[in-house]
């Protein structure tokens, strides 16, 4: 819901567009840290637990960010955030495979991420309540909605686990499928935040788009994203990981790479086609890669071992956001902002594209 909002902020609080990047930065930054702690601390002390305390510090952060009286204040805000996103991320993917035999990891780490695919199909609503009411809305809205979910997560009782008393060692997280599987999120996740980043402002201000149209549009990537996670977490289950995984990152980089292309004349139904293929792409490649995280740990330890994939992510989406703003920052003055938004576009795009290269060969040499 925030992304969409961007270009009003900016304008609001007086700053160009390659500072709003802190926006992103502040809270995806604090939950790629906290999210593998979060997990890690589900297996101490159970997930249900610190899933609980991560949507009671969302509400508060929700609060926070509706009230920020300065660009400063909402950088606090969505530093709060990123702490309640680190604990419910950090436990969620133990919450949705426990209990699942492992012929049905697949299918539920595609149905939760489907979920948070849809999710992100916020824009649209956030668009409409840019436009009628004020991007404090966004946070607004979100207040009543985190204390449902927190009277529910508190009135749904959850089935006892083993808990693991072992230490997460270093050795959980070097073994090679782990790290080749990190490797692969961080360069995914940090491509596809040229188009959560940067999107926003091409819709909006260089092709004249309210925000509720421009949110139409954003949400193609999260709903292409939607759409295949369940479908490439069945197909994980019955023929591995290492082919959706290829397929999705190609799938990625042709999405980004015909954004790349785009301008302020190209048809729109162009756009949202390529906007629907990069999501499209992503929901494919990370419902496999996460599957190939979560089979590596040992089932004691599901809770790091999510926690690890939202961390590996979750940097990505850091250093994304860094390099796709300082490439706008550095050639807007020379290119414009379509010349630079196509340039970053063309960077994500080949990033994904070696990934997938590499994913390619790895998936031949474990045949």
């Amino acid at each position: 819901m925030m992304n969409i909002a961007f270009p009003a902020i900016a304008a609001v609080f007086a700053v160009p567009p390659e500072r709003i990047r802190w926006v992103i930065i502040c809270y995806v930054l604090t939950y790629a840290i906290t999210s593998l702690a979060g997990g890690a601390a589900g297996d101490r002390i159970g997930h249900v637990a610190v899933f609980r305390a991560g949507v009671g510090l969302s509400l508060i952060a929700f609060v926070m960010g509706g009230v920020a009286a300065g660009f400063g204040w909402l950088l606090v805000a969505r530093v709060v955030q990123g702490f309640a996103g680190g604990l419910i991320y950090g436990t969620s993917p133990a919450l949705a495979v426990a209990g699942a035999p492992a012929a049905l990891r697949g299918r539920r780490l595609g149905f939760l991420s489907g979920a948070m695919g849809l999710g992100f199909l916020g824009s649209l609503p956030a668009g409409l309540l840019v436009e009628s009411v004020g991007w404090r809305a966004v946070f607004h809205v979100r207040v009543p909605l985190a204390l449902i979910v927190l009277v529910w997560a508190f009135a749904t009782r959850s089935e006892a686990v083993e808990l693991e008393r072992k230490p997460m060692l270093l050795g959980d997280v070097t073994r090679g499928p782990v790290l080749q599987a990190g490797a692969l999120s961080f360069v995914a996740r940090g491509a596809i935040f040229a188009i959560w980043l940067l999107v926003p402002f091409y819709l909006v201000e260089a092709r004249g788009l309210g925000a509720l149209v421009g949110g139409i549009f954003f949400m193609l990537t999260p709903l292409g994203t939607t759409v295949a996670a369940p479908l490439a977490g069945r197909l994980a289950d019955r023929i591995g990981s290492s082919a959706p995984a290829v397929v999705g990152l190609a799938l990625e980089a042709a999405g980004l790479g015909a954004l790349g292309f785009v301008d302020g004349a190209t048809p729109l139904a162009v756009v949202a086609l390529a906007l629907f293929v990069a999501g499209f792409g992503l929901g494919f490649f990370e419902v496999p890669n996460m599957a190939t995280i979560m089979a590596a740990f040992p089932p004691g330890r599901q809770g790091a071992a999510g926690g690890l994939s939202f961390l590996a992510r979750t940097l990505g989406v850091v250093a994304g956001v860094a390099v796709m703003g300082q490439i706008v920052a550095a050639r807007s003055a020379a290119v414009g902002f379509l010349g630079a938004f196509a340039e970053s576009l063309v960077v994500a795009a080949v990033a994904v594209a070696v990934a997938c290269a590499f994913a390619l060969v790895g998936a031949r040499a474990r045949r």
